[in-house]
């Protein structure tokens, strides 16, 4: 039995399966996995409004992969949400690359996106697109 990091069967199995370069989305709750995500395996992780909050998946994620990319949605207004601000602080200082709205979700609909995990995330703007590294 796992102790340690990221424990969800799925999730690790699909993560094993990605190479450099795949992508993995992990979505708010607000996220229109099923239209907007094309062949990606979808994993549905919200168990409650607001649980799991997207930061707390990607904190797991991170136990298991490196990520050499991170994409998020742009407002429309250009403010920058806070989730934002936590993203770049779990990511280590890396940048965020914006999408506007209908790129971001053509960007998540790309065969080189693999998983699509959908949380129980309530704020908006909470979905950020991770590009797999080399370990």
């Amino acid at each position: 039995m796992m102790r340690n990091g990221l424990i969800h069967p799925e999730i690790l199995h699909a993560l094993s399966l990605c190479g450099h370069g795949d992508k993995v989305l992990i979505a708010d709750g607000n996220y229109p996995l099923d239209s907007e995500t094309g062949g990606a395996q979808r994993v549905y992780l919200g168990l409650t409004a607001g649980t799991p909050e997207v930061t707390a998946v990607l904190e797991a994620l991170l136990s298991a992969v490196t990520v050499e990319k991170a994409e998020v949605m742009r407002p429309e207004d250009d403010s920058v949400p806070a989730v934002f601000t936590e993203f770049t602080r779990l990511l280590g200082g890396m940048p965020l690359e914006t999408r506007e709205r209908q790129e971001f979700y053509r960007a998540c609909a790309n065969p080189k996106v693999r998983l699509a995990i959908a949380t129980g995330e309530q704020r908006v703007f909470a979905n950020i697109l991770l590009t797999v590294g080399v370990a």
